[in-house]
């Protein structure tokens, strides 16, 4: 198992997806591929899926956000919280991927136990998310959704609110590299394989220009002495047992 911490800039669940995507789907030789909670914005374009060859199923619980996604990508609309889904698809998975979807999951241990069942033996399943505790998600969790929505679009105003839409967090099992929740994915059945915590975020920068040098600041420090609740992003690679 190797945990690792670091800043968000090095966080591979923006700019950065589409390289990390394109180097799991090598390493692992994967050519049926899942990603959750993609309908609109699947991270690989309709351009390189083609050029791979691969089978990718672009995943969302909304038929609406399916319909904003290119032809070239397999859907499925489904809610991964429903107990036993994977026993409704036929399609297992070499690799399931997600980005910035699972802080949106209700519940956690449903949602796991679905992503294993839908894996082929041997095969992985890798989350890009934000954590709970990080101060501006624990506002996001605990204020109504109309005002968190409202900061937001304060601090981080989003131009494209069709591709782009705001939906509400929960952060189930959204946690950083902590002993629990390692537990809980050994519980299901998974290998932890790689477990990357990230400290820091950039939601002050262009607002409160101190309160951001504060924040990298803190982060910069909890890095080389890191704190597992305290993580703002994660990564995750889990592995079905063959």
């Amino acid at each position: 198992m190797n945990i690792k911490y670091h800043q968000t800039s090095e966080f591979p669940g923006w700019e950065k997806a589409p390289e990390f995507l394109l180097q799991l789907i090598e390493t692992y030789n994967a050519q049926k591929v899942l990603e959750i909670g993609s309908g609109a914005n699947p991270t690989l374009t309709p351009n390189i899926v083609s050029d791979l060859g691969i089978k990718y199923t672009t995943n969302d619980l909304s038929g609406e956000e399916l319909l904003k996604a290119s032809t070239v990508y397999s859907t499925w609309e489904a809610d991964l919280c429903t107990p036993k889904i994977a026993d409704k698809h036929l399609e297992k998975y070499q690799l399931i991927f997600s980005r910035m979807v699972n802080e949106h999951i209700k519940d956690g241990k449903t949602y796991y136990e679905n992503l294993y069942d839908l894996l082929e033996p041997g095969g992985i399943t890798v989350h890009c998310f934000s954590t709970l505790y990080a101060f501006p998600f624990l506002v996001n969790r605990i204020l109504p959704e109309n005002f968190t929505d409202k900061l937001l679009n304060f601090f981080n105003p989003r131009a494209d609110r069709y591709q782009h839409e705001k939906f509400p967090a929960y952060y189930s099992w959204s946690r950083g590299p902590s002993e629990k929740s390692i537990k809980r994915f050994e519980a299901i059945g998974f290998e932890v394989i790689k477990y990357v915590g990230f400290f820091g975020h950039g939601y002050y920068r262009k607002k409160i220009p101190f309160l951001d040098y504060l924040e990298q600041k803190k982060a910069h420090w909890l890095v080389k002495n890191p704190i597992p609740a305290l993580t703002s992003y994660a990564y995750i690679i889990l592995k079905k047992r063959s």
